[in-house]
């Protein structure tokens, strides 16, 4: 459960499944030379009392075991549909989608983090990713 910058908006976040590498699904997009996509499916619950509006990728990132960053990419794969990039929830509403990372292949993504109003609010839940 992470709260967000004002009174009354909390989501409850899961993870649900990863999918590393990522596959494109359609011919014209695809990870530049020398990287691959790592997805992250997430489900997000306001559980809070005020309405959720923003874009979710915004505040997620993968990170490798050094602690290097890797931001989101807007890419859809195979794997299921991405997360919009205007969510809107009212309270006890949920969203479910896949958010796409562009990370290099000889790198191990070894956790994925997420926070509220694109990445500004003070709470971040960190998952690892197997």
């Amino acid at each position: 459960t992470l709260k967000g910058s004002e009174d009354g908006s909390q989501l409850d976040v899961t993870v649900v499944k990863v999918a590393d590498p990522a596959r494109s699904s359609d011919e014209f997009t695809s990870p530049e030379d020398g990287n691959r996509w790592v997805g992250v499916q997430f489900r997000l619950l306001n559980s809070g009392s005020k309405a959720y509006g923003d874009s979710p990728a915004n505040g997620a990132q993968v990170y490798d075991a050094d602690g290097q960053q890797f931001g989101p990419v807007f890419a859809d794969i195979t794997a299921g549909p991405s997360m919009s990039s205007d969510v809107k929830l009212k309270p006890g509403a949920k969203a479910l989608g896949w958010i796409t990372f562009e990370v290099p292949k000889n790198v191990k993504a070894a956790t994925v983090q997420f926070a509220m109003n694109s990445g500004f609010a003070d709470q971040t839940g960190e998952w690892k990713l197997s």
